[in-house]
């Protein structure tokens, strides 16, 4: 049962690289973050795109050479089970900060890795996940498609949660979906730091008169593995790279309803940004000019059907039964 709705949220992004191909020191830096912004005053925070296991980036991910194969192993290694044990110390540390809790994941379900995001209250509750739906261009050579059985969208007593990953939020039909389930703070953790990510944000804010929450990480050279074990670009074949260069420039963003950024971006190193989000006061007054999926809306000559439907390649279904006992159960023959 949600408590009534409390009029402000402190939420925070997290900025930072993840360990790569070190899970268990990744959730060491995301337990120090977590205390960094309960101190803060935090009770939502929100971690990068892939932030558990690693994003994929590099020419070893698009290699098919021994080396590239060796990386994939230890890629889905580091990836997690959902439920699993780092899931559990997930929710443990949600609740020792008393934080809702929303991280991005590599999640590992047999030899498929999917990218995932993960949500916990501050209950330690493990509530539910994510799936990246449309994973986006070499991103398909090691993450699996989700589907929208996991487009989950949580009561809070702040406000209604949910999330969508990086170029997801490029397609129309399932951020209109999502309004549909009614979000409010709309967490869009990614990989993209280009300087169009946050016009893109600002855009789903107002377009979804929605608290938009987009963390990203940020990555120097060095917190990959340093090569020839570990490819940045195929030119490090042949020459050193700066350990110190930056290959993912963070661009962290925190943005209102109407359109305001309220925290971020920066490009300059890792770190929290925060941002007070008034859901009851705020919301109400960007809907009333426009809502996509209410007065704004034309369902007699527009209309979206979701299939929500989980998708899988296989199905059994059991036989009829072919003879039964005296009882009239079924027995083996």
């Amino acid at each position: 049962m949600v408590s009534a709705m409390s009029s402000i949220v402190r939420a925070t992004v997290v900025q930072a690289s993840s360990v790569f191909y070190d899970t268990p020191a990744t959730l060491d830096k995301a337990e120090r973050f977590l205390k960094e912004a309960a101190e803060l005053g935090s009770q939502l925070v929100v971690f990068p795109e892939a932030f558990i296991g690693g994003y994929p980036r590099g020419y070893n991910f698009a290699d098919q050479s021994p080396r590239g194969k060796e990386s994939f192993r230890k890629y889905h290694a580091s990836a997690i089970n959902v439920p699993g044990p780092e899931v559990d110390r997930l929710a443990k540390m949600a609740a020792k900060y008393k934080v809702y809790l929303v991280t991005g994941a590599i999640e590992r379900e047999g030899y498929t890795l999917y990218c995932s995001v993960l949500f916990f209250d501050p209950e330690g509750n493990y509530l539910g996940k994510h799936r990246k739906i449309m994973p986006t261009y070499w991103e398909r050579l090691v993450w699996g498609f989700g589907d929208c059985s996991t487009t989950p969208v949580y009561d809070t007593p702040y406000g209604k949660l949910g999330s969508v990953i990086c170029w997801e939020n490029r397609m129309p039909l399932l951020r209109t979906s999502m309004y549909a389930k009614g979000i409010e703070i709309y967490c869009a953790p990614t990989a993209d730091s280009g300087n169009t990510w946050v016009s893109t944000m600002t855009h789903v804010a107002m377009e979804g008169g929605c608290y938009v929450l987009s963390p990203i990480q940020f990555c120097r050279r060095k917190d990959y593995p340093s090569p020839p074990e570990y490819l940045y670009s195929p030119s490090e074949e042949f020459a050193t790279p700066d350990s110190d260069s930056i290959i993912w420039a963070g661009g962290s963003v925190i943005i209102s309803p109407h359109g305001e950024i309220l925290a971020g971006p920066n490009y300059e190193g890792e770190g929290l940004f925060t941002a007070d989000l008034d859901v009851r006061g705020e919301i109400p007054k960007a809907k009333f000019m426009f809502d996509v999926v209410g007065h704004y809306s034309r369902a007699d000559i527009l209309n979206l059907t979701v299939n929500n439907r989980p998708l899988v390649p296989v199905t059994f279904t059991s036989s009829p039964c072919k003879s039964k006992d005296k009882d009239g159960e079924c027995k083996d023959i």
